[in-house]
């Protein structure tokens, strides 16, 4: 735990999505770590666990978009951002398929946006993404495996597949230092395993 405070101390790191469950405890968990910490708020959630622990008051708070590329662009630079996650999402199946345009539209281009800032950037080392098992579609062979194919075919399922794989290409092709978490289902706190985001793990 030493070696994680270490490395988060005084880091720049930008979240977005950051009043939803998984971005709020991580604001906190940051900011505890020390990290220098900005976010990007779409709406105001007073309900939001970023709200309720405080944890705005210790963040530099932005609002906007994360489909808003020139924001997105400011930020990183004019906050000299070194690490970045990428929590912002909508996140309910149900409003996926009652709305999936604007699903598409935070999910699928607020990634490519976001990866498109990072790749004019000379400044990001990493990039966080945090995606989901529902990427992988329906697998008669469970449990899945990384390697699994892709195969979304509702409306969020398809837009985390979507969102994978672009984040997938911008790593291949432009070598950004991008990793993907495939979550289950989050609850509880924010009991996050820090041991896997330390150097050399991150890429």
């Amino acid at each position: 735990m030493e070696q994680n405070q270490n490395f988060w101390r005084d880091r720049r790191v930008f979240v977005t999505g950051a009043t939803g469950h998984l971005g709020s405890w991580l604001t906190a968990k940051l900011f505890n770590l020390g990290a220098d910490v900005v976010v990007l708020i779409r709406d105001w959630v007073p309900e939001s666990e970023l709200f309720q622990n405080n944890s705005f008051s210790n963040a530099t708070v932005i609002r906007g978009d994360v489909t808003e590329q020139e924001v997105l662009e400011r930020i990183l630079n004019e906050y000299e951002i070194e690490t970045v996650f990428h929590t912002a999402a909508q996140t309910i199946v149900g409003t996926a398929n009652r709305s999936p345009i604007s699903t598409f539209e935070s999910n699928i281009r607020g990634t490519w946006c976001l990866l498109e800032a990072v790749r004019r950037s000379a400044l990001v080392k990493q990039v966080v993404v945090a995606s989901s098992d529902k990427a992988y579609g329906e697998h008669n062979n469970l449990p899945y495996h990384e390697d699994a194919p892709l195969q979304g075919r509702h409306p969020y399922d398809v837009s985390k597949s979507c969102a994978d794989l672009i984040s997938q290409s911008y790593a291949h092709t432009f070598d950004l230092p991008v990793c993907v978490t495939r979550c289950g289902n989050l609850y509880g706190g924010g009991d996050l395993n820090w041991n896997r985001l330390i150097p050399g793990t991150i890429r």
